[in-house]
């Protein structure tokens, strides 16, 4: 067994797909509609689509997808550019700063709410330590 990819209900498809293209930069790998692949493995899924696929009845309540359980980890070789280009565009959980093993990142929210960070590229060292690449 193993992991393919995390695949995040959104509310609106094409506002959700205009924002992880356009403003993160991810380039669609298939688009079907309810469903677009990005070249990265991410994916996302209307809402309403996937949960009558999964349990065969449509939304029982209008509750909010991103619910801060979740966190979406992307890479980004310059931290600071990409910031610069998000920000303004979205709801921030804080900017730029250095976490406690080294690494820069910045954290906010998608369009449905999902936590989103931006971290620059880490690698792992012999004993599993977060070295910066």
């Amino acid at each position: 067994m193993r992991f393919i990819n995390p695949i995040p209900f959104v509310r609106d498809i094409n506002h959700s797909k205009a924002f992880y293209r356009d403003r993160l930069g991810l380039k669609i790998l298939e688009d079907f509609g309810d469903f677009v692949l990005f070249e990265t493995g991410f994916a996302i899924h209307e809402g309403s689509s996937l949960e009558q696929t999964i349990w065969r009845q449509g939304p029982v309540a209008n509750e909010p997808y991103g619910r801060r359980n979740l966190l979406l980890y992307f890479e980004h070789e310059e931290v600071d550019a990409a910031f610069e280009n998000i920000a303004p565009h979205v709801e921030l959980i804080h900017p730029v700063e250095q976490q406690a093993w080294g690494q820069r990142v910045f954290r906010f929210y998608d369009p449905d709410g999902h936590a989103i960070e931006i971290g620059e590229p880490q690698r792992l060292g012999p004993s599993g330590d977060s070295q910066k690449l």
